[in-house]
């Protein structure tokens, strides 16, 4: 089974899914996603005030289960919720990230995203 084909068949599995929102680091970075539509890894990096390899190695888990989806525009690399993701979890997760933005640590990554400095039109061109 190839890694496209291993995607598609986690995409929708429920157990993936929760599993993958089991995480703290991982929830927060779809909290953010959720709000924002489409995020940088370095914008994610500069919010959750965590390395790069330890953001990137969740968004790998986060886009083997299904949850996201991304695209490389010259060195950066964006995630948005995956076009696949079923209409279930996409409710699930605006529920729990409605329900918890003004909770700590959420509303503090939201604050530090609003305020990340040399983000340009919310995007990394620096």
């Amino acid at each position: 089974m190839n890694a496209a084909t291993a995607d598609a068949t986690t995409a929708a599995v429920p157990e993936a899914i929760f599993q993958a929102l089991a995480d703290s680091t991982r929830l927060r970075c779809l909290a953010l996603i959720v709000n924002h539509g489409e995020l940088c890894v370095c914008e994610l990096v500069h919010a959750l005030e965590l390395s790069q390899p330890k953001i990137s190695r969740h968004l790998k888990l986060l886009r083997e289960a299904g949850l996201v989806a991304d695209r490389r525009e010259r060195i950066w690399v964006h995630y948005r919720l995956s076009d696949t993701l079923p209409l279930w979890a996409r409710r699930t997760l605006g529920d729990v990230v409605a329900a918890h933005a003004h909770d700590a640590p959420f509303a503090g990554d939201a604050r530090r995203l609003a305020h990340m400095p040399d983000r340009p039109e919310g995007r990394c061109d620096s």
